[in-house]
């Protein structure tokens, strides 16, 4: 009788062991980044199946016009040859929102007048209440709520001067272009983290080009 009250003394000790630990992953020892490289890789690797699914359907059931039937992309960065054998994270996956009637694209050497949106992916946060809730955080933005361009103020910048990733996109863009662009940590800011950007974050963007302007062109005042 008293080895079994023990037993059940032990139990009830464990269990609350158990339930303090739980509590506290929730309010104390939360880390949203929890094998954070390892989470954004498999994340990558869907999104890229997504594109490399859609793109080969396409192309099966249209041929060599598959891009009219198609809102996937996959480009190798700029700093590498279509042609050169590599890993996924030398490719950026691309999905077209809206198609713009722009002809031409910017070089490396060009600017860019663009509306973006960057996001790191989702992870759950704790709220105040201590509930722990999925979303995506925002690290930069040149608009507020949903996308409107009659009310976002989008920005002047040399195409050289972004990221790998995000400059082999814009490479491809034109004028009136609006996609979202999904970058392998090793085509944006790899290891490096800041306050607003874990190490190792593959990161989207949403990209909303309004100007190209050649190299040494006036850029004209926004209004």
């Amino acid at each position: 009788m008293r080895s079994r009250r023990l037993i059940t003394s032990l139990l009830g000790a464990l269990l609350m062991c158990l339930y303090l630990t739980s509590c506290s992953e929730t309010s104390d020892t939360w880390n949203p980044y929890y094998d954070w490289k390892a989470r954004n890789e498999a994340w990558y690797e869907q999104i890229a199946d997504s594109a490399r699914t859609a793109i080969a359907t396409a192309r099966a059931q249209y041929g060599e016009a598959w891009e009219q039937h198609c809102d996937w992309r996959m480009y190798k960065t700029y700093m590498k040859s279509e042609e050169e054998q590599g890993p996924l994270a030398d490719t950026v996956c691309v999905h077209i929102l809206h198609r713009g009637q722009g002809t031409v694209s910017p070089c490396y050497s060009d600017t860019v007048r663009i509306n973006f949106r960057g996001w790191t992916m989702a992870t759950e946060y704790e709220t105040d209440d201590g509930k722990l809730e999925k979303s995506q955080a925002v690290f930069t933005q040149t608009y507020y709520g949903s996308y409107d361009p009659s009310t976002a103020a989008p920005q002047v910048m040399a195409v050289s001067s972004t990221v790998e990733g995000y400059c082999t996109a814009l490479q491809y863009m034109v004028e009136g272009d609006d996609w979202l662009v999904y970058l392998p940590c090793e085509l944006a800011y790899k290891h490096e983290s800041s306050s607003t950007i874990p190490a190792y974050s593959t990161l989207v963007f949403r990209l909303c080009v309004v100007g190209v302007y050649e190299a040494g062109s006036h850029v004209p005042d926004w209004k």
